[in-house]
């Protein structure tokens, strides 16, 4: 079953249902590209600041957003994405960074971490993979933002191990979710990145093999390959620990869906972006 499930009404929301059932304190999802105060060639609910958009209508956005989710715009707290690995841990004197510009935002963090009642935390994507973390024992959540260069530096894993050693986590208390990203039906990559996938895959548990491929010869292109991105961060989440039947997996790929998504390689790189949030909800 789909774990993203698009809600009713504007802003277009697609929530992490397994996680937000009515007596859950936890919010996570995605946001799709509709119902935002943006135009062309971003309309209309683009988040991210560094793609060109208005600040204005961005800052509206995220207002639309968070007010949906029962947050205000001061608690959206984000980090400024560099494709690495780097892990911020959020507390309450943070809440906020980055909301309104880029500056005040986490540097060169692609990770963030909190167990703070009333922080949103917040990332951007348009075709990168959302990864959403959750320890209901300790009390804390986590979002990281893997393209292919944080996919493969392993932030599935670096975050698990912060989790641990910031919280005191329990890998098989640890749930995990992957969100809507660029499918292996879209993503054609080539032997450099196959070289660094190939690599890290060495490393992988041998048993998930009988589940979804990792990639397969692309039709188009000669040498080139089409890479599934979900089923590579979901074998580095079990590797680091998380209990295959903790982690949920979306069907959702925003290039096939691009009128739902943003996508960067549908829309040849000049287009919005998506927000993934996660937050615990205050008392």
């Amino acid at each position: 079953m789909e774990p993203f499930v698009q809600k009713s009404g504007s802003p277009a929301l697609f929530s992490l249902e397994p996680w937000t059932g009515p007596y859950s304190k936890i919010t996570a999802g995605f946001t799709g590209r509709a119902g935002g105060a943006g135009r062309a060639p971003y309309e209309s609910l683009n988040c991210a600041f560094h793609v060109g958009d208005i600040p204005e209508d961005v800052i509206k956005n995220r207002k639309m957003v968070a007010e949906s989710l029962g947050f205000s715009l001061e608690d959206w707290t984000c980090g400024e994405q560099v494709h690495g690995a780097e892990i911020a841990v959020v507390t309450a004197d943070d809440k906020g960074r980055g909301s309104l510009d880029r500056s005040s935002a986490f540097a060169d963090t692609d990770g963030l971490l909190t167990n703070v009642p009333g922080v949103l935390l917040v990332s951007f994507y348009a075709d990168c993979v959302p990864l959403f973390f959750h320890d209901p024992v300790a009390g804390a959540v986590g979002l990281a933002h893997a393209g292919w260069k944080g996919t493969v530096a392993e932030i599935a894993l670096a975050m698990v191990r912060r989790m641990e050693d910031v919280y005191g986590s329990r890998k098989e208390n640890i749930r995990g979710a992957i969100g809507p990203s660029i499918g292996a039906c879209c993503y054609e990559v080539d032997d450099f990145v196959m070289d660094r996938v190939r690599r890290l895959e060495d490393s992988l548990d041998r048993e998930q093999e009988s589940a979804a491929s990792l990639y397969s010869p692309s039709t188009a292109h000669i040498g080139k390959m089409m890479l599934n991105l979900k089923e590579l961060n979901r074998r580095i989440m079990i590797k680091a620990g998380i209990l295959p039947t903790h982690i949920e997996c979306t069907t959702w790929c925003t290039s096939c869906s691009h009128d739902l998504f943003f996508s960067y390689r549908k829309e040849n790189g000049v287009t919005g972006r998506m927000a993934s949030w996660i937050g615990i909800t205050s008392p």
